[in-house]
């Protein structure tokens, strides 16, 4: 599939505008769509393989009890209760962006494609048709939880609406986190996406124990040698109840700051310009955060980022390895 993004035409130095230097997914969907679009998380009730027994219990070691969709809205067979749940929440979500026009139904929680595939279907197209200010589907998932069932649900989807797929693959070294499936699962997952035209958003995860700077922009690399539509940047963020909380609640995945976005803008460099950025770093509930006490600022983080694309002429894809 070729990426449907198109190159931003990034300078070779000297840019004057930031937003050309780096390619983020915020405008990309204002320019498709014809105005501000934001996600709206969603929660379809979903389990885990690697929580069910299937491939491991307990979850990757970083992951929360509650699976990283804390404020998400119930999504189930009851139609009218999910309509008023996503009309509320897209309300909330008007009240900090009112220019907000559209609106991403996100499957957040834990794995969205883990479910029998007519059970699937049943909760994509009543989040579909909930409300006429969504436009289009967004569904995180394990690269191993897409079975050919599912695979080819989605393509039906990718016909009819807007879509993406995330995939929770966090590094290249799988092993040190507990994941319950190998790399090449990732690869097969990644492949079978992109003959089916289905956009793809990689989730790399910065900071784990034993990484080195240059395991982490490793992964980077790696990835970025498939066709992808994004990429989400986050930083590890030790938190209440997860595995990594109870073996090592002190641990610093970064001890500065300023450590993690240098890691960020060296990692910005080697991800081709057409690639869409989905976020530069993350947060969680300010109750449930351990480890980096300075985490939470999410968006001090971000524009610092920003800030020192600019001030440093750095630009997204400037070292990028080409053909």
């Amino acid at each position: 599939m070729k990426n449907s993004t198109e190159s931003k035409g990034f300078p070779p130095s000297g840019g004057t505008k930031k937003a050309a230097r780096i390619n983020m997914i915020g405008p990309w969907l204002e320019s498709h769509f014809g105005g501000k679009t934001i996600k709206l998380p969603l929660d379809g009730g979903f389990t885990c393989p690697n929580r069910d027994g299937t491939c491991g219990t307990g979850g990757c070691i970083f992951c929360s009890p509650a699976g990283s969709g804390e404020s998400a809205v119930a999504i189930s067979d009851d139609a009218a209760a999910s309509a008023g749940g996503i009309s509320r929440k897209i309300a909330a979500l008007q009240e900090k962006w009112p220019e907000a026009e559209r609106f991403l139904a996100y499957f957040q929680n834990y794995t969205s494609t883990y479910a029998p595939v007519e059970h699937l279907r049943m909760l994509y197209e009543t989040a579909l048709s909930s409300d006429s200010r969504i436009a289009g589907l967004v569904i995180a998932t394990r690269p191993d939880c897409l079975p050919e069932e599912v695979l080819e649900l989605l393509s039906e989807l990718n016909e009819k609406t807007f879509l993406w797929v995330e995939l929770g693959l966090q590094t290249i070294h799988g092993d040190r986190i507990n994941r319950g499936y190998p790399l090449e699962v990732y690869d097969a997952a990644v492949q079978a996406l992109k003959e089916r035209g289905i956009r793809t958003v990689t989730h790399l995860l910065f900071g784990l124990p034993g990484e080195s700077r240059k395991d982490m922009l490793d992964s980077v690399r790696y990835v970025c040698k498939d066709d992808l539509f994004g990429l989400k940047f986050h930083m590890l963020n030790v938190v209440k109840g997860s595995q990594l909380a109870e073996a090592m609640p002190d641990y610093m995945p970064f001890e500065t700051p300023e450590a993690y976005i240098d890691l960020v803008l060296d990692a910005l460099k080697l991800v081709p310009p057409e690639v869409t950025i989905h976020r530069l770093t993350g947060d969680v509930p300010y109750g449930a955060l351990l480890s980096p006490p300075w985490a939470y600022q999410k968006r001090s983080i971000t524009n610092a980022i920003l800030r020192e694309l600019e001030a440093r002429d750095i630009w997204q894809g400037m070292d990028r390895e080409t053909p």
